[in-house]
């Protein structure tokens, strides 16, 4: 069926509008259905099709989200999502943009603005088309892009997706936090890392981020103090390496924005819900 074979990329594109893979999947189905009712012998470019289609659905999805997000409990932090579940990676621009780190910033952009980026740069659609979906000029689309890339790429290294190097590093912080190796964590860390932590309410969490290198030592070894660390897994996420760990008897999945070989950014998913799609 021609629906199936374009889903993967569908999925990947409605998730990087929403960071959620849950909802990416009720657009998908919804896009289905409306593929469902229309004359396929009508449609001279499918993809092109199905691609307007969840944009639309999908924007329309990230605004009402967006009400929801700002009532979250603590941080809200996109959904981690297995890659292979993620469709096409066969660009650094691909995989840059489903990045545990990319998704989690372009909550910064307001919805059009995701979109246009989303569109031209992962997915190289000319302006004139990403216009059309969005019913704006081509030079509103044009503007909305500079701005989101500003946004997106101040301080930050894009379009390096994540290697060998990563997966080292990875290893490295892993092993100094379990034995307690306050200066080999020190000198992973970066002075203005940042930790997020993402209970949703459901579990105990941080309520904010955690702020600069002192901060985030203290609070890392507070919680090695606190609770038995088990079932440590290093599994494929977002395009990139990321640790599943239990915590007693939770669990979470830790993904890391590396920049220059340091972290700059820890991100932690504790809310179950948001665990679903995690292989585990």
């Amino acid at each position: 069926m021609e629906f199936e074979r374009y889903r993967p990329l569908l999925l990947g594109l409605a998730y990087r509008f929403l960071g959620s893979m849950w909802d990416a999947e009720d657009v998908v189905q919804d896009a289905y259905l409306r593929w469902r009712g229309v004359d396929h012998e009508e449609i001279r470019e499918p993809r092109a099709f199905l691609i307007k289609v969840v944009s639309r659905l999908a924007l329309d999805q990230l605004r009402s989200a967006r009400v929801t997000r700002e009532a979250y409990t603590g941080p809200w932090l996109p959904e981690p999502v297995a890659t292979d579940a993620l469709g096409p990676m066969d660009t650094a621009e691909l995989r840059d943009t489903v990045a545990f780190a990319t998704v989690h910033l372009m909550e910064r952009l307001t919805p059009p603005e995701r979109a246009v980026f989303v569109l031209r740069e992962a997915f190289e659609l000319p302006y004139e088309e990403i216009a059309d979906i969005l019913g704006v000029t081509v030079a509103n689309c044009r503007q909305m892009f500079r701005r989101a890339g500003q946004h997106l790429t101040a301080g930050r290294e894009r379009f390096k997706p994540a290697g060998e190097d990563h997966e080292k590093l990875f290893t490295r912080f892993l092993a100094a936090a379990q034995n307690g190796d306050l200066a080999g964590l020190t000198e992973l860390l970066s002075e203005d890392v940042v930790a997020w932590n993402d209970g949703g309410g459901k579990v105990r969490a941080a309520l904010r981020p955690v702020l600069g290198r002192a901060k985030v030592l203290a609070f890392l070894t507070g919680l090695l103090k606190k609770y038995e660390v088990g079932g440590v897994r290093i599994l494929d996420i977002n395009g990139a390496p990321a640790l599943y760990t239990s915590l007693d008897d939770r669990s979470q999945l830790t993904s890391l924005d590396v920049r220059d070989g340091r972290i700059h950014g820890i991100y932690s998913v504790l809310n179950p819900d948001k665990l679903g799609h995690v292989p585990v």
